[in-house]
């Protein structure tokens, strides 16, 4: 089996081929700061539990990304419980609760959902009664972003975090959902961060680690890495990296729209993630896309990471009222810290090839 390595040239069969990774939002590079914090906590032998040096050592570290992950999402003065990703943090704040939500919730969130609200043609959703209403800061596939009502019971801040000028302590909501891997730490780590005295009952019950809201000795390799990584991706966003790549994702959407007059830019007029682009090319099925622009050595994706595999319309876009066509035929490009213009324009270049072959084959089958 071949290691493939995004942005690197790598060996396929007797070329040399370079891949170009353009699906950020389902997982970002492991930032070398998180490397290095991972790095080091393997040589902490310490459970944080323990009262001795070595475990006093194993908690220092797990209080300093406690604080900074806190920092990072604004939100000093919140408790920040560390969980195995943003899935179980979500089951963690939601379940137990008649909450209501929409269709374009991430399946995580919509899993809990008993009320399903509604969803007008740009994907933003009407929020009647906040404090049982789930809500996304933004949407994944569409990267739409949502107006928090105050008082919001749950809102899932996955996408958001990093990429988004944003503070929990602002965001009018009682408890947040957030991942390490989608802002560039590891994987299999996530949080649910929340108001103090906010009413919760434990879904994993033991030891009482975790303020006693979840059970198990702490991943701390994984936890060191999420702190490290969430520091650098505040600092970045300071720095207007994320204004950077906005710009990059204009150039793409410009580069396809000027060309592709039968695909649809989904959401284009309402602030959306700013490196995130979904479009739909109707009758050319998304998975398609996916995999013919993988063999040419573009890595995206045809909808939520999530739900690969499942060879049906986008839950999304069927609710923002697009047609199981189109919502079939969409994909979802997103950009990161590490995309550069010839990225996107080599992109760009590649798949309106492909676009130019679908259109021919599909006029000669109508004329046949």
């Amino acid at each position: 089996m071949e290691l493939v390595v995004p942005n690197r040239w790598y060996r396929k069969g007797r070329q040399m081929t370079q891949r170009v990774y353009l699906d950020y939002n389902a997982a970002a590079f492991l930032r070398p700061e998180a490397r290095a914090a991972m790095t080091a906590a393997m040589d902490v032998v310490g459970n944080p539990s323990s009262v001795h040096a070595e475990g006093r050592a194993a908690k220092g570290l797990l209080e300093r990304a406690r604080v900074q992950v806190a920092t990072a999402f604004g939100a000093d003065g919140a408790d920040v419980v560390f969980t195995s990703g943003a899935t179980e943090a979500a089951a963690l704040a939601c379940a137990g609760r008649d909450l209501q939500g929409a269709a374009v919730e991430h399946d995580a969130v919509r899993v809990w959902i008993h009320e399903e609200l509604a969803v007008d043609g740009t994907g933003l959703v009407s929020v009647v009664e906040p404090a049982l209403t789930a809500l996304q800061v933004a949407n994944s596939e569409t990267g739409v972003i949502q107006t928090l009502p105050d008082g919001l019971a749950v809102t899932d801040a996955t996408q958001a975090f990093g990429k988004l000028p944003m503070a929990f302590n602002w965001s009018g909501a009682q408890m947040a959902v957030i991942s390490a891997h989608k802002l560039g730490g590891p994987k299999g780590i996530g949080a649910l961060v929340m108001k103090r005295g906010t009413d919760l009952a434990a879904q994993i019950k033991g030891g009482g680690q975790e303020m006693g809201y979840r059970s198990g000795t702490e991943n701390i390799i994984g936890i060191a890495g999420f702190g490290a990584a969430a520091e650098a991706a505040a600092r970045d966003l300071a720095n207007g990296v994320w204004t950077r790549i906005e710009k990059l994702r204009d150039i793409l959407e410009s580069a396809l729209a000027a060309e592709a007059k039968e695909t649809i830019l989904i959401a284009k007029d309402v602030p959306r993630l700013p490196n995130t682009s979904c479009f739909a090319t109707p009758r050319w099925k998304g998975e398609t896309q996916a995999m013919q622009m993988d063999l040419a050595g573009f890595a995206i994706s045809a909808g939520s990471a999530c739900s690969s595999g499942k060879l049906h319309a986008s839950a999304v876009l069927t609710a923002i009222g697009y047609d199981a066509v189109t919502a079939s035929s969409a994909v979802r490009v997103s950009l990161g810290p590490d995309t550069t213009e010839d990225d996107v324009l080599r992109f760009a270049k590649a798949w309106l090839e492909k676009e130019k072959r679908f259109r021919a084959r599909a006029a000669w089958k109508q004329e046949g």
